[in-house]
């Protein structure tokens, strides 16, 4: 594996670089592997879900390559065009939809909340899909696990509702109505009274999590708290 090019973007926890025309490269800063990351992505791939193709993995897993897609985030869509708004909470949810058709592998770990047999991915929301020219793109499979859909969907309700905002157009976008906007538009596909229950137990986890802020963490709770 040689080494790559230019740094092109930096997640929480890994730096995505260029390498080649085609492929780029994802390097862990914490040393952590993504060997299972790696399996997730082509499990996932195989039965037709729109993840990136991989290429390789290091040795130690703490450099994974991968296909090169480009895009504007979904998030950074709706920043540009605020008024699809509504179609992207469409999208965002037939993603899960999709996602959870799929049975998960006996070898993925079990979610930290909620029991299930379907693949999730405990992260799925518009920082984290990737609009192509041929569809959208799912990305960061660093938390998929086997569990309910009913808990992914509420996971992604809650950082809808509660998550932090980038600053600028995005964060204008967003705010207010067409922050409701989404979560509606994302909402209207799934029984909520499936999905309500599993609240609780998902921001009881989610508030451990040292990436979420303490105003973000308060929201979540008084989200629960609203929903009775």
């Amino acid at each position: 594996m040689r080494e790559p090019g230019t740094l092109l973007a930096s997640g929480r926890d890994a730096d995505i670089f260029e390498y080649g025309e085609t492929m780029v490269l994802r390097r862990s800063r914490r040393g952590r592997s993504m060997k299972d990351e790696a399996r997730t992505m082509e499990y996932a791939r195989a039965h037709g879900y729109p993840v990136p193709a991989v290429s390789e993995v290091s040795d130690d897993g703490t450099d994974l390559v991968m296909e090169r897609v480009d895009g504007p985030v979904m998030v950074a869509a709706i920043g540009r065009r605020p008024w699809t708004v509504r179609r992207q909470g469409v999208i965002l949810a037939e993603l899960h939809n999709r996602l959870h058709e799929i049975p998960a592998p006996d070898w993925a770990p079990e979610a930290p909340c909620g029991s299930g047999d379907r693949l999730i991915h405990l992260d799925l929301h518009p920082l984290n899909v990737i609009l192509t020219s041929k569809g959208p793109t799912v990305i960061d499979w660093t938390g998929a696990a086997r569990g309910a859909g009913e808990v992914d969907v509420a996971l992604t309700w809650v950082l809808l509702a509660s998550g932090g905002i980038p600053a600028g157009r995005v964060k204008a976008a967003v705010l207010g109505a067409g922050r409701s906007l989404l979560v509606n538009a994302f909402l209207s596909a799934f029984d909520l009274e499936s999905v309500k229950p599993q609240l609780p137990a998902v921001v009881d986890w989610k508030v451990t999590d040292p990436n979420m802020t303490a105003g973000e963490c308060r929201a979540m709770r008084s989200l629960v708290r609203r929903l009775g």
